[in-house]
C-alpha cells in the first residue's frame, strides 16, 4: 500500500510540475497566437498612467511598458505583436490580470503581500509615499486630520492606510472618497474637503498643473512608503524574467531615469536615484 502511495505521489508531482512548465510559457504563447499584448492603464494615475487630451495613454509607467512591448517583439520575432491598451480602475486593476483581461498592468502599483497573492510583480519601478495636500495648517502627523475632512481615491493603498491609522487612533474625521485624482483636488480646490491624501508624486505632478485657483499645498510629510511594480500574471516565469530582463537593461543604460525625467520634470530624486541603483543588475 505504501509503495503504491508513493508511487501516486510521485505521479501528482510529475503532472503538476508539467502543469507549471505549460502555465510559465502561457502568456508569450497566447501574446504570439493572438499577435496582441493587451496593456492595462488608468486614465488619472499621472504621471505614471493617463490619457492625455488626444485619448494616448502616457506616462511614467507607460513608457516602461512600451519598452516591454519592443522587447516582447524582439522575443517573438517574426511574428507580429501590436499593442492593446486596456482601461482599468483602482477598483478592479488587480483582477484585471488573475481573470486575464489584461497581460501587463502598467500603472501606478504598489506592492503588498496581499497584492502578490493574486498576481505576481516585476522588479520595481519607482518608490513614493503617501502625501497630503492641503488648505490651511500644514497637516504633519495623523492627529491633524482630527476633525478635518480629507478626501482619498477608493481602492487604494493611500485609502486602506487612512482608514486603517485614523481607526487605530480613534481620531474623528469625515473621508471623502474620490473617483480619480482629478475630481479630488477639485474637490479640495473648491472647499469641499479641508486636505487630499495620495502618494506624493501624483499630488506634486497635479499641483504643478494646476493653473488657476490654487488656493492649497503639498505638506513636506511623508506618511508611508511604497514600492511600486508592474504586476503580471501569477506563475508565468518566462514572461516575468523578461520584463524583469527589460527593466533592469533600462535602468544600467540611463533610460529609466531619462524617462523619469521627462515625465516628472526632476532632474534628480534621491530615492528614485537608489531604486535605479538597485535595479541595474548585471545581464551576465
Amino acid at each position: 500500500m505504501m509503495r503504491i502511495s508513493v508511487r501516486s505521489f510521485g505521479i501528482c508531482i510529475g503532472f503538476l510540475a508539467l502543469l507549471a512548465g505549460t502555465a510559465s510559457a502561457e502568456t508569450l504563447r497566447r501574446i504570439e497566437d493572438s499577435g496582441t499584448i493587451r496593456i492595462g492603464y488608468r486614465t488619472d494615475a499621472l504621471p505614471h498612467s493617463y490619457e492625455d487630451a488626444s485619448g494616448r495613454p502616457q506616462g511614467y509607467i507607460i513608457d516602461l511598458c512600451r519598452e516591454v512591448v519592443v522587447a516582447v517583439q524582439t522575443e517573438l520575432k517574426p511574428a507580429t505583436v501590436r499593442a492593446e491598451f486596456v482601461r482599468v480602475t483602482s477598483q478592479d486593476r488587480f483582477e484585471a490580470v488573475r481573470d486575464g483581461r489584461v497581460d501587463i498592468l502598467c500603472e501606478a502599483s504598489s506592492i503588498t503581500m496581499a497584492r502578490r497573492s493574486m498576481v505576481d510583480f516585476s522588479i520595481p519601478t519607482f518608490v513614493d509615499g503617501a502625501g497630503i495636500a492641503f488648505r490651511g495648517k500644514e497637516i504633519t502627523r495623523f492627529e491633524d486630520f482630527a476633525g478635518r475632512k480629507v478626501g482619498v481615491l477608493a481602492g487604494t493603498t493611500t485609502h486602506d492606510l487612512l482608514r486603517t491609522t485614523l481607526a487605530a487612533l480613534g481620531i474623528k474625521t469625515e473621508i471623502i472618497l474620490a473617483n480619480d485624482h482629478r475630481s479630488g483636488i477639485g474637490n479640495l480646490i473648491d472647499g469641499r474637503i479641508d486636505s487630499y491624501f495620495a502618494d506624493r508624486a501624483i499630488l506634486a505632478y497635479l499641483y504643478g498643473r494646476t493653473d488657476t485657483n490654487r488656493n492649497f499645498r503639498i505638506g513636506r510629510q511623508y506618511f508611508s512608503y511604497e514600492t511600486y511594480a508592474l504586476a503580471l500574471p501569477r506563475g508565468d516565469t518566462e514572461f516575468r524574467w523578461l520584463v524583469d530582463r527589460t527593466l533592469a537593461q533600462l535602468a544600467r543604460d540611463g533610460r529609466m531615469a531619462a524617462l523619469a525625467s521627462r515625465n516628472f520634470s526632476i532632474a534628480s530624486d534621491r530615492m528614485l536615484d537608489a531604486l535605479i541603483a538597485i535595479n541595474s543588475v548585471p545581464e551576465d
